[in-house]
């Protein structure tokens, strides 16, 4: 692939600024730094009273489908989103509702959240992870959860928790760089690999 990779972030957060969202741009960075890749962050709280009423995706307006084709056409994507009530927000799931089911397959998704304690860490591998099973996305192995007391201001502090989202980034590598190759490798070669 001579194009740069097509690197795709959906934050849930519904306020601006969000910790989801200064989280997912973390994390595009740091694969940034590793793979020559094309940013885009999509910040659903922006688009929030564009989306909320729409039942059909023909009802969405312009700026929304936009977004939803940009995550369609990505060939790495990022998602994170605030934890409310042990969940993904309502909002994030609307917006997941109208991607196409078959767009993400076999596309790595790396996963990550952000809530007020720890006691709502798992909500990646009991929410987030079976939400992108559906999709027959490539969930990458290693989800990233920060909370509250991580972020100075919304930059990440927690040394801990950076080191986390770089062990993340450095496991997921093997399956971004299969989307780099002209033709995809089975999950048997990146086993291998």
């Amino acid at each position: 692939m001579t194009r740069p990779l097509r690197l795709v972030a959906v934050s849930g957060g519904l306020q601006r600024p969000s910790k989801s969202a200064a989280l997912a741009q973390h994390l595009l960075d740091l694969i940034a730094c590793e793979v020559p890749c094309k940013q885009h962050l999509v910040e659903l709280g922006q688009l929030a009273p564009q989306l909320a009423g729409a039942v059909w995706r023909s009802q969405l307006p312009d700026a929304v489908e936009r977004e939803l084709a940009t995550v369609e056409q990505a060939d790495v994507v990022v998602v994170t989103t605030p934890v409310y009530r042990g969940s993904y927000t309502g909002l994030f799931k609307h917006f997941f509702d109208f991607i196409d089911q078959d767009a993400l397959i076999d596309k790595p998704v790396m996963l990550a959240a952000t809530g007020g304690s720890e006691r709502h860490a798992l909500m990646i591998d009991h929410q987030l992870r079976p939400l992108f099973s559906f999709f027959q996305a490539r969930t990458l192995p290693l989800g990233v959860y920060a909370t509250d007391k991580d972020f100075a201001g919304y930059r990440l502090q927690d040394e801990a928790l950076i080191e986390r989202a770089r062990l993340a980034i450095q496991r997921a590598l093997p399956f971004v760089e299969l989307m780099r190759q002209p033709q995809a490798a089975t999950a048997e070669e990146v086993v291998a690999a």
